[in-house]
């Protein structure tokens, strides 16, 4: 007689904070051998390394590389946590934007004096990006003489607030993945990392600079899959053509990088978030 029990069908969480529950248990359970703040770490980077080499061929080979001397750490049984985790990442934003590698490195007490980092809490830089927005009349002006807006984050921490203005854009009726750039920086390699991750897995535009703001410097430049797919830099650069006379124009860079370059110029039609 065949078996009358059904199958059990997989069954999504609930809500967010399940997902980011799983995605510390896997975190710990890899802690065993490793520090936790590098399995965190490791898991960022890795992540992000995923993200880069699927779309950016001009890096693919030297982050290729640092991929597998990451994995070499890490015995079989660790290794297939990882996965995991990044399907435990994706589900929990799948429920909309939000900075769960923010509230997991926070829920899991990674940040301390010694290390300097306490990013700022999602909440707060929610309420900092509706305030930015305001009304929204200033933000479809711009939507409609240049068709996208840009904003800047000079020391982006895990992405809170290029997310946060995001989320607020949808509340204003206007897609992010389409009508938004981004251009974030941040001197530690592991908050690029998950800046970048984040915003990849949302689908924002944007490119992930590290590197120290204040001197002008870009170590490493990380382009988003949809800043690739997009064409972004062709429509940056278009901007930029269009608005070389204008004397408003600020500057995100003072470098190309072939064959993607960053944008020199970004036309006064940009928000700075600080």
């Amino acid at each position: 007689m065949a078996n009358s029990k059904k199958p059990r069908a997989y069954t999504k969480a609930s809500n967010p904070a399940e997902h980011r529950k799983t995605l510390i248990r896997l975190l710990n359970a890899n802690s065993h051998r490793h520090h936790l703040w590098d399995v965190f770490a490791d898991f960022c980077e890795m992540g992000a390394l995923a993200m880069s080499n699927s779309v950016d061929l001009a890096h693919r080979n030297e982050r290729e590389n640092r991929y597998l001397s990451l994995i070499k750490k890490y015995e079989p049984n660790e290794l297939h946590r990882f996965p995991q985790m990044l399907a435990e990442l994706t589900m929990a934003m799948e429920y909309g934007p939000d900075d769960v590698l923010g509230r997991v490195f926070g829920e899991l007490e990674l940040g301390n004096s010694s290390r300097g980092q306490f990013f700022t809490p999602y909440p707060v830089c929610q309420i900092m990006a509706t305030q930015l927005i305001g009304d929204g009349k200033d933000l479809h002006e711009r939507l409609q003489e240049r068709g996208f807006i840009t904003v800047a984050e000079p020391a982006c921490g895990a992405g809170a607030m290029p997310i946060a203005f995001a989320d607020a854009l949808t509340s204003k009726g206007v897609s992010f993945q389409s009508a938004l750039h981004v251009v974030a920086q941040d001197l530690d390699s592991r908050a690029v990392h998950m800046t970048y991750l984040q915003l990849s897995i949302l689908h924002i535009p944007a490119i992930v600079i590290l590197g120290n703001t204040l001197m002008m410097e870009e170590r490493e430049l990380w382009y988003t899959p949809a800043h690739i797919l997009g064409g972004w830099n062709y429509k940056l650069g278009n901007t930029q053509e269009r608005s070389n006379s204008q004397r408003d124009s600020v500057h995100i860079s003072d470098e190309c990088i072939k064959p993607l370059p960053t944008t020199k110029q970004i036309n006064g039609h940009q928000f700075a978030l600080f």
